[in-house]
């Protein structure tokens, strides 16, 4: 048992593609669909780790990563409390699902899927409010 609980860091990225952005389908649970994103590795800058799950599930590199946000709610994700840095970046190249991603897909405000894993829904909110 661990003497001090604390949450662990985490990263998502919202990859501009076109007209839309990039979701993943989530391969484990919890199930559907995500922004990229994951676990920051001991070692590594929340920059680093954002350009490397960019990479790891999207097959993709992408350009002009700027953060975003920080969301902190407790209850954000069901296997325990995470700290995500979001950020945005830009991409021009063709996504293909890869690492724990199951599908992958472009999409705009008016064509997000239904079921959005996390706290994504509020953070993809935030993100078209602040881009119009």
């Amino acid at each position: 048992m661990e003497k001090y609980k604390q949450p662990k860091l985490t990263v998502d990225i919202i990859i501009e593609c076109g007209e839309g952005i990039i979701l993943i389908e989530r391969k484990n649970s919890p199930y559907g669909w995500a922004i990229p994103g994951g676990f920051v590795d001991y070692g590594e800058t929340v920059e680093q780790a954002a350009l490397r799950e960019s990479r790891e599930e999207t097959s993709l590199e992408v350009k002009n990563l700027k953060q975003f946000y920080v969301y902190s709610d407790p209850s954000r994700d069901s296997r325990g409390h995470t700290i995500s840095v979001v950020f945005t970046g830009e991409t021009d190249g063709t996504p293909k699902a890869a690492s724990d991603a199951k599908n992958i897909g472009i999409f705009t405000e008016t064509t997000l899927p239904e079921n959005i894993a996390f706290d994504h829904r509020r953070i993809l909110d935030d993100y078209f409010k602040k881009r119009s």
